[in-house]
């Protein structure tokens, strides 16, 4: 059963584009459909992670929105991050499902329980992942990620009871 998510932001969960102002100040757009996704997960008592590999306040900021606990943000050797994460939580990689677009995702994603990359990830991580979704990074393919597993578990009801 998978018990926590692991995201990367740039490209999965945002849409990859970086803006930049003449102040020097950063955005991303980021789905809101992802983010409640997040919540629903959460609200099944489910964990999450982020692990990406540039640093931004931004994230620190969606992520504190979302009530995703563990960020790890600047990171050069994902797995190593997520092998200690598993190790704080007691979990195995059987119980993680990853999403990820590039190749610094790479061996993160090949030891995970479930790895997803959305369809416009690098060739090279699609041909590589369990599970290629339909929807674009930051467009929608995290949700579809959680609503996969969703399915996949039988957790269909316990997930949309708060809400219906």
């Amino acid at each position: 059963m998978i018990e926590l998510l692991v995201f990367d932001v740039d490209g999965c969960l945002s849409d990859g584009r970086l803006l930049y102002t003449d102040n020097g100040d950063e955005g991303k757009f980021f789905d809101t459909r992802d983010g409640f996704g997040i919540v629903c997960w959460h609200a099944l008592g489910k964990k999450s992670a982020i692990i990406t590999g540039k640093t931004s306040q931004i994230v620190e900021l969606r992520a504190k929105d979302l009530g995703i606990k563990y960020v790890f943000q600047g990171v050069k050797d994902k797995l190593s991050v997520l092998n200690a994460l598993l190790k704080e939580l007691d979990l195995k990689y059987e119980n993680v499902a990853a999403i990820g677009d590039d190749l610094n995702d790479y061996k993160q994603l090949s030891k995970v329980g479930w790895s997803f990359a959305p369809v416009d990830a690098l060739e090279f991580i699609r041909l590589h992942v369990k599970s290629v979704l339909n929807a674009k990074g930051g467009r929608g393919a995290v949700r579809e990620m959680i609503e996969t597993i969703v399915e996949q578990e039988n957790l269909r009801e316990e997930f949309t009871k708060p809400w219906l």
